[in-house]
């Protein structure tokens, strides 16, 4: 006869197959809708020690494969937490993927916690262990090791497949039942996860997206994007997320269905919906797109001064390029206005130039004694955007170029963001050497003719980022001693309070440095 415990294991077993059936036919009756829920193993990421990006990656992952993720949870490294979860998650979704913890170390307990949630032991797999000397080499395997081959009784090795080579994986993935176990190391779950996605895949669902960029506060649109959701329940997913740092909008709202009919016209309903011209374009990734939006007003027949402007500027980049490697250039970079376009037509031109080869480009910021925190976090944000080995000095610009001089041999021009409404540089042409006393450098001026409307013209319409002064009423930047909100642009409100309204709102351009003592 058998035992109670045997009895209940077997009820638990087949409790779980009859659970997952049901999912099953229900995915059938709902649509073919597949679920996910991701669990992520580990008591460094509750102890902030450690930052989880894998929830992230998964999630990306699985929209993109028509898999709706439900739940993402993160536990630490307790084995009967383990246990309890996964068989939640099990009992609920169509797949679970584990993240963490199959490691060789005490506190790797997923295998473990896995079997514990089937009501099975864990035991040495025959082919995991002749894997694991493949691919350490039996003479450095020890217990520690071993513990990688000791899985839940009733698991299946997952192998990946090479796309491009077709060569399957040497090491495999681990799964029980509908709960899939990835390493927590990001790059290499995310190296198994890419392989072994079509294991998720649901081939019957596509998720449509858009996003709608509002230039309203989200107090103001609440009721108008409530009354479209409700019209379109279920069939389109809206969300709404304000950004208060933003430079271009105060709110995204997202849309999701699997219907690209209903999303369109849940789109036109919203837009016919808020006030008129709130929604406003927005590039999401102005950098990665540099070279196709700049080359596009160079290539437009349109032949306002906008447009003649960039292709000036484009122009002599491109000729500077001709004359010098990249090696031999730097950009001269402050975070201000000027130097941030032209430090972004430098790069789309050097992506159109040589796209296959981007490396770090260089540039020299020469930091004033009280530079505002906000320029040094914009100048530090701007060398990870657009990958800049930034050559940093501090103090008088003569004495600095003569550290470059000598610091940086090779360096023979500097692109500058000067334009001749600047101080003592209205007779500077496009190339110019520095004076005879100075270090001498090649001075490449692409922007010299460009007024401050133009400027403003061409960071909003390519929606680049820039120092967040800006949107505070500063119109020129230099030192915290020096430089203050242009008065030009001071609103005072019933109540006294004085505020400033953003920079590009400027309409004199001759006011443009009314904000700076010197």
């Amino acid at each position: 006869m058998l035992g109670t415990q045997t009895i209940v294991r077997h009820w638990r077993r087949l409790d779980t197959v009859v659970r997952h059936l049901v999912r099953q036919q229900c995915s059938a009756m709902d649509g073919n809708r597949v679920t996910a829920g991701i669990i992520i193993v580990g008591d460094e990421i509750l102890k902030g020690q450690t930052q989880d990006t894998n929830s992230h990656f998964l999630c990306r992952r699985l929209f993109a494969l028509g898999v709706e993720v439900k739940r993402v949870s993160v536990i630490g490294d307790d084995l009967d937490d383990i246990a309890t979860e996964v068989l939640e998650f099990s009992r609920n979704y169509t797949h679970v993927i584990t993240s963490g913890g199959v490691g060789p170390t005490h506190d790797d307990m997923t295998f473990e916690g896995v079997a514990k949630a089937f009501s099975t032991s864990t035991a040495p797999h025959p082919e995991l262990v002749q894997v694991l000397k493949d691919y350490f080499g039996p003479d450095n395997l020890d217990s520690a090791m071993m513990k990688m081959a000791q899985i839940p009784s009733t698991a299946k090795l997952q192998y990946g497949v090479h796309k491009t080579t077709g060569e399957r994986t040497k090491y495999p993935l681990v799964s029980v039942n509908n709960v899939y176990m990835f390493p927590g190391v990001p790059s290499l779950m995310e190296r198994a996860f890419v392989l072994l996605e079509d294991l998720f895949r649901n081939p019957d669902v596509t998720f449509h997206t858009e996003e709608l960029y509002i230039n309203r506060t989200e107090s103001s649109i609440a009721q108008e994007i409530k009354t479209v959701a409700d019209q379109f329940g279920k069939s389109v997913v809206i969300g709404s997320y304000p950004d208060l740092h933003n430079s271009y909008y105060q709110v995204k709202i997202s849309l999701e269905s699997t219907s690209q009919d209903q999303l369109n016209k849940a789109s036109v309903q919203i837009k016919s919906s808020v006030p008129a011209g709130s929604v406003v374009p927005f590039e999401k990734d102005p950098v990665g797109t540099a070279a196709e939006h700049v080359y596009d007003i160079v290539n437009s027949k349109v032949d306002d001064t906008f447009h003649t402007s960039v292709r000036h500027a484009v122009s002599i980049i491109e000729q500077a390029l001709d004359k010098y490697t990249l090696k031999d250039m730097c950009l001269g970079f402050n975070g201000g206005k000027d130097c941030t376009l032209l430090l972004h037509l430098f790069h789309a031109v050097v992506q159109k130039k040589y796209p296959d080869e981007i490396g770090k480009l260089q540039a020299l910021y020469i930091r004033s004694r009280l530079p505002f925190p906000e320029v040094e976090l914009f100048v530090q944000q701007a060398c990870k955007r657009y990958n800049l080995e930034l050559i940093r000095y501090e103090g008088r610009i003569k004495e600095n170029l003569a550290a470059l001089k000598d610091g940086h041999p090779n360096i023979k021009a500097v692109l500058m963001g000067t334009r001749k409404t600047d101080p003592y540089s209205d007779h500077l042409d496009s190339f110019s050497m520095t004076d005879a006393d100075w270090p001498q450098f090649m001075r490449v001026n692409p922007i010299l003719n460009w007024t401050y409307e133009t400027v403003w013209t061409f960071l909003r319409t390519l929606c680049l980022p820039y120092c967040s002064l800006y949107d505070h009423g500063y119109t020129s930047l230099g030192s915290m001693n020096n430089t203050h909100p242009n008065p030009s642009l001071q609103i005072v409100d019933s109540n006294g309070i004085v505020s400033y309204k953003p920079a590009y709102q400027l309409l004199d351009n001759g006011n443009e440095r009314d904000g700076r003592n010197v």
